[in-house]
C-alpha cells in the first residue's frame, strides 16, 4: 500500500513538473513573440515615416520612393500575419529593405543619406555595380550603373530573387521583377546577366548565376587574392537586424524620425532577399 502511495505521488510529481515546464516553454515562446513583433513594427513605423516625409525630386528619387512604400505596405501586411518569431523577422526584413530603397533615394536628392544600414548576407553576395554599363540583348537596350541617372533611375539594392543574385545598382528597368513576380527567371535572363555584368568585379559569371545562387560564390571574388572574401562571410543570422536599437534611434533622429524595409506583396514567401 505505502508503495503504491509513493508511485502515485511521483508520478503527480512528474505530471506538475512536466505541467510547469510546458507552461514556461510556452510563455518563453510568447515572449520571444513579442519581442520579435515589437522590434519589427518599430522598424514599420519608422519606414512609413521616412514614406509620408519625403518628396522625390527626380525620376529616379520618385521611383526608389515608389518602391520604398511598396515595401511599407508590404511589410504592414506581413505584420498583420505574423504568428511566428520567423515570421516577425521577414517583416523587419521587409522594412530594412524599403529603408535602402529611401537611401537610395535620398542620395538620388542629393540629401544625407545617414547611416549605413545593415547589411543582408544575400547583398553581400549578390555584388555591385561598380562601372557604368549599356548592352544590347535580343534587341532591346539595358543600362546599369552605380549611380542615378536619368538613364538609369530604378534602384535595387541587392539579394536574391528566384533563387539567383541580383547586384545592388541603379538600371534603365527593373529586368528582375518578372522573376520577383512569377517566382523563376525567362529564357533571355543568362544573356542578359552575361552581357550586363560580365568580368565586374565581385559578381558571379553567367554560368555560376544559372547554375544557381550559391554556386560559384569565389569565383566571383576572382582577380585579386578574393579567398578569405569570397564566401561573404557566414551570413550570420538575418534575424539579428532587430538589434538595430542605436542605428535606428540616430537614423530615426537624422532622416526627420524614422527609418523601417523588403517583400513584394503580402506573404511570407515574396519580398526582401528572396523574393
Amino acid at each position: 500500500m505505502v508503495t503504491a502511495i509513493v508511485i502515485i505521488a511521483l508520478i503527480l510529481a512528474l505530471v506538475a513538473i512536466g505541467t510547469t515546464f510546458a507552461r514556461n516553454q510556452a510563455n518563453a515562446r510568447q515572449n520571444r513573440l513579442a519581442d520579435a513583433k515589437a522590434e519589427a513594427r518599430r522598424w514599420v513605423e519608422r519606414l512609413g515615416g521616412q514614406v509620408v516625409n519625403l518628396t522625390g525630386t527626380d525620376d529616379a528619387s520618385k521611383q526608389a520612393l515608389a518602391d520604398a512604400s511598396e515595401r511599407y505596405t508590404a511589410a504592414g501586411s506581413q505584420l498583420e500575419q505574423a504568428n511566428t518569431v520567423e515570421q516577425s523577422r521577414l517583416v523587419t526584413k521587409t522594412a530594412m529593405e524599403g529603408l535602402y530603397y529611401v537611401r537610395a533615394a535620398r542620395v538620388a536628392m542629393g540629401l544625407d543619406p545617414g547611416p549605413e544600414l545593415p547589411r543582408d548576407p544575400d547583398q553581400e553576395r549578390a555584388g555591385k555595380v561598380t562601372e557604368d554599363r549599356r548592352v544590347s540583348v535580343e534587341g532591346r537596350d539595358y543600362e546599369a550603373s552605380p549611380e542615378a541617372g536619368s538613364r538609369t533611375p530604378y534602384y535595387y539594392p541587392g539579394g536574391r530573387v528566384a533563387g539567383r543574385p541580383v547586384p545592388q545598382g541603379w538600371y534603365s528597368e527593373p529586368w528582375w521583377k518578372p522573376a520577383l513576380v512569377a517566382g523563376a527567371w525567362g529564357v533571355g535572363s543568362f544573356l542578359l546577366f552575361d552581357a550586363m555584368f560580365s568580368g565586374m568585379y565581385g559578381i558571379p559569371d553567367a554560368s555560376a548565376w544559372e547554375a544557381g545562387y550559391d554556386a560559384g560564390q569565389a569565383d566571383a571574388m576572382d582577380g585579386g587574392d578574393g579567398g578569405d572574401g569570397a564566401d561573404g562571410g557566414d551570413g550570420g543570422d538575418g534575424g539579428d537586424y532587430g538589434d538595430g536599437g542605436d542605428m535606428g534611434g540616430d537614423y530615426g533622429g537624422d532622416m526627420g524620425g524614422f527609418d523601417g524595409g523588403g517583400f513584394d506583396g503580402g506573404g511570407f514567401d515574396g519580398g526582401g532577399f528572396d523574393f
